[in-house]
C-alpha cells in the first residue's frame, strides 16, 4: 500500500501513539533492572518482560505506519529517538551492573546520538529516514541486549554467545554509523545545489 504525502498525514495515529508508549516503558525498565541489581530475580524477569515489550512496540508501530500510510515526520524522529533511550538505558546499566564492557557502550552510545544529532543538524536539507542497514544494527543491538539481560538467570554459559552478538551488533553499529555521515554529506550537498 501506498503511503500518502508525510505532511497530510494526522501526527497523533496509532503508530506514533506506540513509539510514545515504547519511551514511556523505558523508566520502569530502568527501575525494574536496577531493583534487582544483577540478581536474575522476580524483576530481572520484569525488566526482561518490560524490555520484551517495548522492543515489539518498535516493530508494531513500523508495521502499521507503512501498512495503514501513517509514516510521519514525528514518527521518523522520534522512533529512532525512542529506540535510543531503550538501548542507551539498557547499555549503561548492562555496564554499571558490571554485565557489559564500558567501552562497548561507549562506542554504541557515542555513534547512537552523533547520528541523532547529526540528523537534526541535516533536518532542514530533509528527512534521514532508518537505513535497513540502521534496522538491521537495531535487531542485533536488542538481541545482544536481551540475551545478556538471560545471563543471570541461564547461567555463565549464556556470557559467550551474548558477547558474540554483541560484538556482531558494536560492528553493524560503526559501519551504519559511517554511511550515515555519507547519506547526511549527500542530502546536504543534493539541497545546496538544488538551491542554486
Amino acid at each position: 500500500m501506498s503511503n500518502p504525502d508525510a505532511g497530510a498525514v494526522p501526527v497523533l495515529n496509532v503508530a506514533n501513539v506506540l513509539t510514545v508508549v515504547r519511551i514511556v516503558l523505558v523508566p520502569f525498565f530502568v527501575w525494574f533492572l536496577l531493583a534487582d541489581a544483577g540478581n536474575g530475580g522476580v524483576f530481572r524477569w520484569l525488566a526482561v518482560v518490560t524490555f520484551a515489550v517495548a522492543i515489539y512496540t518498535d516493530k508494531l508501530d513500523g508495521d502499521i505506519a507503512r501498512s495503514r500510510g501513517l509514516i510521519t515526520n514525528f514518527g521518523k524522529i522520534a522512533d529512532p529517538i525512542a529506540d535510543k533511550l531503550l538501548i542507551g538505558s539498557a547499555l549503561i546499566l548492562l555496564s554499571a551492573l558490571g554485565e557489559l564492557q564500558w567501552w562497548i557502550t561507549i562506542v554504541i552510545l557515542v555513534r547512537e546520538f552523533g547520528i541523532t544529532l547529526l540528523r537534526f543538524a541535516v533536518i532542514r536539507y530533509g528527512v534521514m529516514p532508518a537505513s535497513r542497514g540502521g534496522k538491521l544494527k537495531t535487531v542485533v543491538q536488542t538481541l545482544a541486549i536481551f540475551l545478556y539481560l538471560l545471563v543471570p538467570a541461564l547461567g555463565s554459559w549464556a556470557q559467550l554467545p551474548a558477547l558474540v552478538v554483541m560484538m556482531a551488533a558494536l560492528a553493524i553499529t560503526v559501519v551504519t554509523g559511517i554511511d550515515y555521515v555519507v547519506q547526511a554529506v549527500r542530502l546536504r550537498r543534493s539541497a545546496r545545489n538544488s538551491a542554486r
